[in-house]
């Protein structure tokens, strides 16, 4: 076969207008370069250090906001997945209720049952890989037995699901470790912890005992008192850590109900923190209901005591009036 003449020119560039370096505008400065500290420096000289570029500046933002949302007695609302109480984050989000900086926690189903366990034994998850094998996995009878019990409580007398996971912990002989649950020292502290299930998700679903209709009356009522929180989220902040479905859909959901019911929700900053951004979080937390969306990626185990730092450090300074 006989190739055709090639007929395709080169274009001729010397006409091509060009500017001089300093009439365009940067993006990238060397006053917002990182700066390497010494390791006797500060958090506050290490939170100034880092470079001033994407995550850093979102996290930054962030932290202002939340200081300030504490300041101004706004809602700051935090919901997470279970790997958060996994990666053994719970003290520091415990340290973050009792400062002021939490006032209100929503869960799933998975948060409910390792923080549980974590309760009584200071132990919790299993090598999912060898269980499954044998149909093991999940089967434990102690946490079954005591959820179905828990949430049977919970329909007869009408509290939420987090409320009668934190009344079990109660017996402190029974929860050694209650020191490290998420849900009993948020609702010690007088701040409420819904947990927001979906049936089938949770190994507890699958032992003898457990009954839907009592899941189904705990999750739903800790649905409507969530659905409140959400209507005082005004100029406050909500951050998702590590939900990448249950918990965007339902602060999506609160948020038309509340604009429903009349109240505006205005001025609210929300966060997400995974490991990678799904499409849900991304577009039902950071776009859709809200004025600003920041989006922090990476291991949780290091940007939520990071984040808390960074909150603590804007805070302080905010009291000073250095910020």
């Amino acid at each position: 076969m006989t190739l055709p003449p090639d007929d395709h020119g080169p274009l001729d560039f010397k006409d091509i207008e060009t500017m001089p370096i300093q009439s365009r505008q940067h993006l990238v400065r060397v006053k917002d370069f990182a700066q390497p500290i010494d390791p006797k420096d500060s958090f506050g000289e290490f939170w100034d250090s880092l470079p001033q570029f994407l995550a850093v500046k979102g996290l930054k933002e962030l932290s202002k906001h939340i200081a300030r949302a504490k300041i101004n007695k706004r809602q700051i609302v935090v919901a997470l997945g279970g790997h958060v109480v996994k990666v053994g984050l719970a003290p520091i989000l415990i340290d973050l209720v009792q400062r002021g900086f939490i006032t209100a926690l929503a869960g799933n189903g998975a948060v409910a049952i390792h923080d549980l366990e974590i309760a009584m034994i200071g132990e919790t998850s299993e090598f999912v890989s060898d269980t499954i094998a044998d149909g093991r996995f999940g089967m434990i009878r102690e946490t079954g037995e005591i959820f179905a019990r828990v949430l049977r409580r919970a329909r007869e007398e009408k509290i939420g699901f987090g409320r009668a996971v934190a009344e079990e912990m109660e017996d402190g002989d029974r929860y050694p470790y209650r020191e490290y649950s998420l849900i009993y020292q948020a609702v010690k502290a007088g701040i409420p912890f819904t947990v927001h299930v979906a049936i089938g998700n949770d190994t507890i679903h699958a032992v003898p005992g457990i009954s839907g209709e009592d899941i189904g009356a705990a999750s739903y009522l800790d649905f409507r008192i969530f659905a409140n929180v959400v209507t005082k989220l005004s100029h406050g902040a909500y951050v998702n850590i590590g939900s990448a479905v249950i918990l965007p859909e339902v602060f999506l959901k609160s948020v038309s109900i509340a604009r429903n019911l009349g109240h505006k929700l205005e001025g609210i900053v929300s966060a997400n923190f995974d490991m990678i951004q799904h499409y849900r979080p991304t577009a039902n937390v950071l776009r859709r209901p809200v004025a600003r969306g920041i989006a922090v990626t990476g291991h949780h185990e290091i940007n939520v005591p990071l984040l808390r730092m960074g909150v603590l450090t804007e805070y302080e300074r905010l009291i000073a009036g250095r910020s």
